[in-house]
């Protein structure tokens, strides 16, 4: 056995909203061990800086590699894998598999014949820095994209306005916007939007492809773990979950985001 295979997995995002991904994992890979890092100090990504993000990324990958011994580490942040994946990518070369929430999505849309005009909705960094356009482009050039930066969606959600009026109204005047009128598919291009897809779902009365990464993204690593010969075949142990500003409201939060309740640790780097 590969003493390789009984490492943890590592998976970061800007907050709390990872946890959509890192449960979606923790069901495609059950006997695999987790650490979440929330970087909730400097939430949200969104509005940094591309260089302050990488500077934020390389700490926190070094954290769950030197300090956590992971095997993997998956970017759970759309903003993070648009702005600091190809760094982390060329920083870790060799040590371990980097995995980002945005090419696992890449790759199903391209592979879908039935999608035709797809729209992309996400934070304002993770739109201006157009990597989804221009993978998209360059593998498929037939198809037609669209994209939207929703910048209140995200602290929206992480303040706990969901399901409500306030949620309602914000999200009918980001999906009514002109840029989304034609699609018949939607990329929910942050981590955080799965927690209100039934609504995005209803606004279109069922009848666009809303495509959230979670699955997709977990799908993808299991792929990757068992080319590596990385899965796990022992016990399985105790998942980790770290932030690097506690505070009781976020872990009030983590029940909406990763379905049951989890202890967050206070970690700063």
């Amino acid at each position: 056995m590969d003493a390789r295979q009984e490492k943890p997995i590592g998976i970061f995002d800007s907050g709390i909203g990872g946890l959509t991904v890192a449960h979606a994992i923790s069901k495609v890979l059950p006997d695999e061990q987790l650490i979440y890092y929330g970087d909730t100090a400097h939430l949200p990504y969104g509005d940094k800086s591309l260089g302050l993000i990488q500077e934020y990324s390389i700490k926190i990958a070094k954290f769950l590699i030197e300090e956590k011994k992971c095997k993997a580490i998956v970017i759970a942040c759309n903003t993070a894998s648009a702005a600091a994946y190809e760094y982390l990518r060329d920083e870790l070369k060799g040590l371990i598999p980097v995995i980002n929430v945005i090419d696992p999505m890449i790759e199903y849309v391209i592979q879908h014949n039935s999608i035709h005009h797809v729209g992309i909705i996400a934070t304002k960094t993770t739109i201006a820095a157009g990597v989804y356009q221009e993978k998209l482009k360059r593998r498929k050039p037939s198809l037609l994209f669209s994209t939207l930066a929703t910048p209140l969606l995200a602290p929206m959600i992480e303040e706990g306005f969901v399901h409500n009026r306030i949620s309602q109204t914000v999200l009918e005047e980001y999906l009514n916007h002109k840029e989304l009128s034609a699609i018949d598919s939607l990329i929910l291009a942050c981590t955080h939007y799965p927690l209100i897809k039934k609504e995005i779902d209803a606004f279109y009365n069922q009848q666009v492809l809303i495509l959230d990464s979670a699955e997709i993204v977990a799908a993808k690593l299991k792929k990757i773990l068992e080319h590596e010969r990385l899965i796990s075949l022992g016990t399985k142990r105790k998942d980790q979950f770290y932030v690097s500003d506690w505070s009781r409201s976020f872990e009030e939060t983590t029940k909406v985001f990763y379905g049951e309740k989890i202890d967050l640790i206070e970690q700063k780097l």
